[in-house]
C-alpha cells in the first residue's frame, strides 16, 4: 500500500489502492446498535414512497443537528468517549461503515454528515483485529465552510495480541485552525457566524471561559446587583460615599478661606483707599499749577522789577515759566475751539458709535499722557542744566530749552485737545435719550476688565496700573465739571437732579469696576492685600517728597493739559455773569471773580495738601512701627 503518495491524491484514488477494500463486496459491514446498516441491493428494491419517505427524515434530522450545532458551544479541548474518536481506533470490536448519511452515537448524539462529502469509514475485523481503517474527507464545499477543515486521513492499526507492524499515517489535507471534535458531546458550531459573498456561513469559535455564564455566576451570585449593574444600588453609593461634588472639587484650607475673604473684603478697601489717595495727590498737583505757579511768577516778576537787575533764573523758575508757557499756549488755542461744533460733529456722525469714540479717544489719553511726563521730565532737565551752565555753554543750553519747550507745547497741545473731545463725547452721551451713556460705560468698563484681568502682571506693573486709575479717576472728574459747566450754559429747566443721578452713575461704575478688575488680577497673580498697603507707603513717601528707591513707583502725573480744559471750560461761565458795561466796572468785576476763584482753590490747595501731609506723616510711622514690632518678635 503506497503510504505517501508523489502527488496529492483524491479520496477514490486512495481508495482504490487500499488492500482492506479488494473485496469489499463480500466482506461483512457492520456499524453501531444505534444504526444498523442497509444492504446496497435492497435499498434499490424499495418502493419510490419509501426512499422519498426516507429522504424527507433524513433532511429534518440534518436541519436539527445543524440547528444544535449553531447553538451549543464546542470545548477547545478533544475529549474521546465510549472508545470513539476520528481517524483513530482505540475498540478493535467495532466496524464502522461510510458516514453516507448520519452517524449515531451511543450516547444518542448524532453527527449528520450528508451533503459534506464524508467518504466511508471501514473498520475490517480479521480474526478479532482491525487490520486497516481509513477516513477520507473530500473536498466539500459546504462542509469547509461549516466546519471550516477539510481532511485526507489513512491510518493501519494492526491489533491482537502479537506485536504489530506499528502505526502508519498519511494525512494530506488543509488542517482546520483549533477546532476539535467532540465524541458522545454534541457538536456545535456557537461562535460568531459570518456571511460569505456565496451565501455560505463561517462560524467563529469562541473560548469556553467566555461562554461559562453557570461558573461566572457561581463564583458571584451578586454579580446582577453589584454597583456596575444596578442603577438603584450606584444611586444609593453616591450619595452615602460623601460630598457631592467631590469629583470636581477638593476641600479648601485656611489658606484658601484667607484668599477668598482677600478677594472680596481687604483688597476691596486698600485698592479703593490708595486709588482715593492717588486722586488727591493729582487733584493737590491739579491746584499747585493753577495757585502755586502763578504766585511764583509773580513773585520772579515783582523782584525782577523791584531790584532792575537781571539775574539767572533758578531751575525751579525756569521750570514754572516752561509750564505756564504751556498753559498759556494750550488756552489760547482752545479758546479758538468751537465747542458746539465739535459737539454735533460727534454726535451727527454715523461712523462710529459714541462708545466706540471713547474708547479711541481713552487709548489717545493713555498714550499722550505718557508721552507728555516724559517731555516734561525732559524740560525740567533742560532747565537744570541751563541754571547751572557755564557762559562758555550758555547757547548750547538755551537752544536745548528751547526745543524741549516747544515740544512739550505741541505735545501738551494735543493732549488738550483729546481732552477736550473725550468730554464732549461723554457730555454728548449724558444728554442723549437712547441709553448711550449706559452703553458706554458697559463697553468701556467691561472692555477695561476683560483686557487686564485674565493677563498675568507682576507686581510693578500693578503698582503701575493703580497709579493709572488714580489718573484716570481725576480725568473724569473734569469731565463731569465740563458737563456741568455746559448745563449751566444752555440747560434749560429742572437738570441739575438729572446731572447728579449721571455724575454717581458714572463715578459707581467707574469705583466698581475698578475694584473688581484689581480683585481679580490679585487673584490670579497671587498679590497679596499687603501689597496695596506698600504702594500707598510710597505714594506717602513721595507726598512727603522721600526718596524711593525705585524710580518706578512714583505717580507721574502731568495735570498741563487737564488745566487747560478747565480755564477753557470756566472762562465762558464767568464771561455770560460779568456786566456788559460801562468797561471799568466790567474791569472790576473780572478782577474781583479772579481774587475769589484764586482764593478759593488756594484754600482748598492748603487744606488738600495738608490733609495729604497729615495722613502720609501717620501712615509712615504706622508703617515703621509695625515693621519694628515684626523684626522684634
Amino acid at each position: 500500500m503506497a503510504l505517501r503518495p508523489a502527488g496529492r491524491k483524491l479520496s477514490f484514488h486512495i481508495l482504490s489502492e487500499t488492500s482492506s477494500f479488494d473485496d469489499a463486496d463480500e466482506a461483512l459491514l457492520r456499524r453501531s446498535n444505534s444504526d444498523p446498516i442497509r444492504n446496497h441491493d435492497h435499498r434499490h428494491d424499495q418502493s419510490d414512497e419509501k426512499q422519498k419517505l426516507h429522504r424527507k427524515k433524513r433532511r429534518k434530522r440534518k436541519k436539527a443537528t445543524m440547528a444544535a450545532a449553531i447553538k451549543s458551544p464546542i470545548p477547545e479541548d478533544t475529549i474521546a468517549e465510549n472508545g470513539l474518536e476520528f481517524g483513530s481506533v482505540t475498540d478493535g470490536s467495532r466496524i464502522a461503515d461510510a458516514f453516507s448519511s448520519s452517524y449515531n452515537c451511543s450516547n444518542g448524539v448524532e453527527l449528520n454528515c450528508e451533503g459534506f462529502g464524508v467518504a466511508k469509514v471501514v473498520w475490517q475485523e480479521n480474526g478479532g483485529s482491525v487490520s486497516t481503517v481509513t477516513t477520507v474527507v473530500a473536498e466539500s464545499p459546504g462542509f469547509q465552510n461549516v466546519f471550516n477543515c477539510g481532511e485526507l486521513r489513512q491510518r493501519s492499526v494492526n491489533g491482537g495480541g502479537g506485536g504489530g507492524d506499528g502505526v502508519v499515517e498519511d494525512v494530506a489535507s488543509r488542517v482546520c485552525g483549533e477546532e476539535k471534535v467532540e465524541s458522545g458531546v454534541e457538536v456545535n458550531s456557537a461562535g460568531k457566524q459570518r456571511n460569505e459573498p456565496n451565501g455560505n456561513v463561517v462560524t467563529k469559535l469562541e473560548t469556553a471561559e467566555s461562554l461559562d455564564w453557570k461558573r461566572l455566576m457561581a463564583e458571584d451570585p451578586n454579580y446582577m446587583f453589584s454597583s456596575e449593574k444596578s442603577p438603584l444600588k450606584y444611586f444609593m453609593d453616591d450619595m452615602l460615599s460623601g460630598n457631592s461634588l467631590r469629583n470636581t472639587t477638593t476641600a479648601g484650607n485656611e489658606k484658601e478661606r484667607e484668599r477668598v475673604y482677600d478677594t472680596i473684603f481687604r483688597l476691596p478697601w486698600r485698592c479703593e483707599l490708595l486709588i482715593n489717595v492717588g486722586f488727591f495727590v493729582c487733584f493737590d498737583s491739579f491746584l499747585s499749577l493753577l495757585t502755586i505757579m502763578p504766585a511764583r511768577i509773580l513773585i520772579t516778576f515783582w523782584r525782577l522789577l523791584k531790584t532792575r537787575q537781571f539775574k539767572r533764573p533758578s531751575a525751579a523758575e525756569l521750570s514754572d515759566f516752561g509750564c505756564f508757557l504751556i498753559m498759556v499756549c494750550g488756552v489760547t488755542l482752545l479758546e479758538r475751539a468751537d465747542i458746539s461744533l465739535i459737539y454735533h460733529m460727534i454726535r451727527g456722525q454715523g461712523t462710529f458709535k459714541l462708545y466706540v469714540v471713547y474708547n479711541v479717544l481713552e487709548i489717545f489719553d493713555k498714550l499722550c499722557q505718557s508721552f507728555n511726563g516724559d517731555v516734561l521730565q525732559t524740560l525740567f532737565n533742560s532747565a537744570e542744566g541751563l541754571a547751572n551752565s557755564s557762559s562758555e555753554n550758555m547757547s548750547f543750553w538755551i537752544w536745548r530749552y528751547v526745543c524741549d519747550e516747544t515740544l512739550a507745547v505741541a505735545a501738551s497741545i494735543v493732549h488738550s485737545f483729546i481732552l477736550l473731545a473725550q468730554a464732549i463725547t461723554l457730555s454728548t452721551c449724558i444728554v442723549a435719550h437712547n441709553n448711550a451713556l449706559m452703553a458706554l460705560l458697559v463697553s468701556n468698563n467691561f472692555a477695561e476688565i476683560k483686557s487686564n484681568v485674565f493677563k498675568r502682571f507682576s507686581k510693578d506693573n500693578i503698582h503701575s496700573m493703580v497709579y493709572y486709575d488714580s489718573v484716570e479717576r481725576f480725568h473724569i472728574s473734569a469731565y463731569i465739571l465740563f458737563v456741568l459747566a455746559q448745563n449751566i450754559l444752555e440747560a434749560e429747566g429742572p437738570w441739575f437732579e438729572s446731572f447728579l443721578f449721571n455724575a454717581l452713575l458714572v463715578y459707581l461704575c467707574e469705583m466698581a469696576v475698578d475694584i473688581i478688575k484689581h480683585s481679580f488680577i490679585a487673584k490670579f497673580n497671587g498679590i497679596k492685600p499687603t501689597a496695596y498697603s506698600e504702594f500707598l507707603e510710597d505714594l506717602c513717601k513721595q507726598t512727603l517728597n522721600i526718596q524711593s528707591d525705585d524710580s518706578k513707583n512714583i505717580l507721574s502725573f502731568v495735570p498741563l493739559a487737564p488745566a487747560c480744559v478747565v480755564i477753557r471750560v470756566l472762562t465762558p461761565v464767568y464771561s455770560a455773569h460779568l456786566p456788559s458795561n460801562p468797561l471799568p466796572w466790567k474791569l472790576f468785576w473780572i478782577i474781583l471773580l479772579f481774587f475769589m476763584t484764586y482764593v478759593m482753590l488756594t484754600s482748598l490747595k492748603v487744606l488738600i495738601g495738608m490733609g495729604l501731609k497729615q495722613h502720609a506723616t501717620w501712615y509712615v510711622n504706622r508703617c515703621r512701627k509695625r515693621k519694628h514690632h515684626l523684626h522684634s518678635d
